[in-house]
């Protein structure tokens, strides 16, 4: 469990492990179930669909974010680690240098191949206008304080993640240090494919 001032992460697992009498997984799923978010349909899907199984799963681990006045849901970030492969053209040889401490360097091709934290998803609660209570900038800073504890035990310096090619998007994870590297096309059964913007940010 992570605390600030104002709010309190808690890992899902808190709630499945069955260690503490007053959580269990019905009580998650009453909390997930409350869970809105009109702006992305797929955050919400995950919330309340996969989150569960993927953390039961080792796939991800999702955290969720209460208002400590309250303990009103306000939003949530999932977490795993996955391997990327990164053109280095686009950034400058400091970044390049760090890149190479933890990766494996494709010469054909000049792309570093490297496993990295994934900010796999992260949304704001829109039930109730929850979403007012956190600003995008203190869920994702809450997501990297979460990432620079795994780092304290593990190692690593480079997560990423994946949005829509929105201006608007793109401009805030901009703001906050991310790094375009690449982007894909997503293409998830039953859905339309469309571009991820894939950007990165060196952890310090």
């Amino acid at each position: 469990m992570q605390e600030t001032n104002k709010y309190t992460v808690f890992n899902i697992r808190e709630y499945l492990n069955g260690q503490n009498g007053e959580l269990g997984e019905d009580e998650l799923f009453q909390i997930l179930s409350e869970f809105s978010c009109e702006k992305n349909k797929d955050v919400e899907r995950f919330a309340k669909n996969q989150s569960v199984e993927f953390a039961k799963k080792q796939q991800s681990v999702t955290y969720l974010v209460f208002s400590t006045e309250d303990a009103e849901l306000v939003g949530y970030f999932a977490i795993t680690i996955k391997p990327i492969t990164v053109n280095a053209e686009p950034f400058s040889n400091t970044v390049r240098k760090k890149l190479a401490r933890v990766s494996e360097l494709n010469e054909l091709n000049h792309t570093y191949n490297l496993a990295a934290y994934l900010i796999a998803q992260l949304g704001k609660n829109y039930h109730n206008g929850a979403n007012e209570r956190i600003t995008g900038e203190e869920l994702l800073g809450l997501a990297m304080k979460q990432i620079k504890q795994l780092q304290y035990l593990a190692g690593g310096m480079v997560v990423f993640l994946e949005t829509s090619n929105e201006e608007k998007l793109l401009s805030f994870y901009q703001a906050m240090g991310f790094q375009k590297f690449d982007s894909r096309l997503s293409e998830r059964a039953g859905y339309e494919p469309h571009e991820l913007v894939q950007l990165l940010k060196i952890i310090k």
